[in-house]
């Protein structure tokens, strides 16, 4: 009896110490959570809300997140460097915002004519795509890099004017993301890459004439069909786009190995619920588009074999300017020639 009375003791107090609050069994650590894109824009917007809210349930509320609008810290732009030297504990965003710093941390956020999600994933996980991705932001100072966001292709692009051919691209101002924007620069585009918030004003002032920036839904919240009447597809130079989070040295060591587990959880959660949502949503916006009297475009034959045959030429030039581009390239590469088979045989031919 006393044996039984034992194990049964040990086992409420076991069933206890697993039923306690997470706050009872760690640390309670603050986290100030930087937004790349504005809190109402479609998808995103939700996206970046719903993380802050997954870390806080997930980690039974040791991990005190909060969210910030782009701006309210720092400038968006200046995510990297704000994360990379402590000022800002982490962001939520996209590394090819930083291809000023250079060119390679593009190849972790959409590749032109790159791969559509599933084999973009199966690269960054099991291709060596994340370990290079970490290396290079462990360059500028960054602790630790989350993959945690994930969507589908993009449009490719609000204009005034119907593009009918090459000759129409010349003399644009373009807002644009990316490698991408390396091959409309060779078009005779000229190209500047503006934060969400800051793309509306420019197009309705003039100063750009056109510009891309991500799938209908959110396209749709940030209100471009109200200046430009012409809506590209496809999105050639974002077939598939990864988000991140980056987190600072400093404060990913305040996390427990429980709490970093945690995290990088609510992120892989974030990525299955952002595609998902994202594949839902955008029949229903496109039809609101069209129904603002936009004209929605496919890109001709022609236009995409020029966009191909350009994006070729920058992809070359890349590698050998960027040590670190090169490096990405070359494990891109590898792995596609190796998964082509597969895609090849394993899916159904339009």
């Amino acid at each position: 009896m006393k044996f039984k009375t034992w194990v049964a003791a040990a086992a409420l107090a076991v069933a206890a110490g697993f039923s306690a609050p997470a706050d009872a069994q760690e640390k309670k650590v603050r986290l100030q959570l930087a937004g790349a894109f504005p809190s109402t824009t479609g998808l995103l917007g939700p996206t970046e809300l719903g993380l802050v809210d997954t870390i806080k349930r997930i980690s039974g509320g040791s991990i005190d997140a909060k969210f910030f609008e782009p701006g309210a810290l720092v400038p968006a732009g200046q995510y990297l460097d704000a994360v990379g030297n402590g000022s800002l504990d982490s962001a939520w965003t996209v590394s090819g915002f930083w291809t000023g710093k250079d060119i390679a941390f593009a190849m972790y956020g959409s590749v032109p004519f790159g791969p559509e999600a599933g084999e973009y994933m199966a690269w960054m996980r099991h291709g060596g795509g994340y370990k290079l991705m970490e290396e290079l932001h462990a360059k500028y100072g960054i602790g630790k890099v989350i993959l945690c966001g994930l969507i589908s292709p993009e449009a490719s692009g609000w204009f005034r004017k119907e593009i009918k051919g090459p000759e129409d691209l010349k003399g644009l101002k373009m807002r644009f993301f990316g490698l991408g924007a390396n091959v409309m620069q060779k078009l005779g585009v000229s190209t500047q890459l503006l934060q969400a918030g800051e793309i509306f004003q420019a197009l309705q002032l003039g100063t750009i004439d056109a510009t891309e920036f991500s799938m209908p839904v959110m396209d749709l919240t940030l209100g471009f069909h109200q200046v430009a009447k012409f809506y590209y597809f496809p999105g050639w130079h974002q077939m598939s786009t990864l988000n991140n989070l980056i987190i600072s040295k400093a404060k990913w060591a305040e996390f427990s190995d429980t709490q970093k587990f945690q995290i990088e959880t609510a992120c892989e959660a974030t990525m299955l619920k952002q595609f998902a949502e994202g594949e839902a949503v955008q029949g229903k916006a496109m039809k609101e588009i069209e129904s603002k009297g936009v004209t929605i475009k496919y890109w001709s034959k022609e236009m995409l074999d020029l966009y191909k045959k350009t994006w070729d030429e920058v992809a070359k030039e890349q590698a050998e300017k960027s040590p670190e581009f090169k490096k990405a390239w070359d494990s891109y590469t590898t792995f596609r020639s190796e998964y082509k088979i597969w895609k090849t045989n394993g899916y159904l031919k339009d």
